[in-house]
């Protein structure tokens, strides 16, 4: 079975304030907001690439930034559920 691939909201739909080390994103739509840490801003701008898998964004944050933990995809794909939860990001 392949692993499930994500799209973000459009970018329009999220105002964004970083707040030392972490950041508040108003999700218009649903009217809440939502305060995340690192890596989830990240995932959502890898996301505006295009739909990808857990794999695939490990990859992309991997060209940006250094990646030393050896079970990435698996954390990568456990912040993937709990945008998925927020409605943040949905299956592609």
């Amino acid at each position: 079975m392949a692993a499930p691939r994500y799209i973000a909201e459009p970018a329009e739909t999220l105002a964004v304030a970083r707040l030392d080390g972490l950041c508040a994103l108003f999700h218009e739509p649903s009217g809440a907001t939502h305060i995340v840490a690192p890596p989830a801003p990240e995932i959502l701008d890898a996301l505006r690439e295009g739909a990808a898998d857990a794999a695939t964004l490990l990859e992309r944050l991997a060209a940006r930034f250094e990646v030393e933990d050896e079970a990435g995809a698996d954390a990568i794909a456990a912040r993937l559920a709990e945008l998925e939860a927020a409605g943040l990001v949905r299956r592609a």
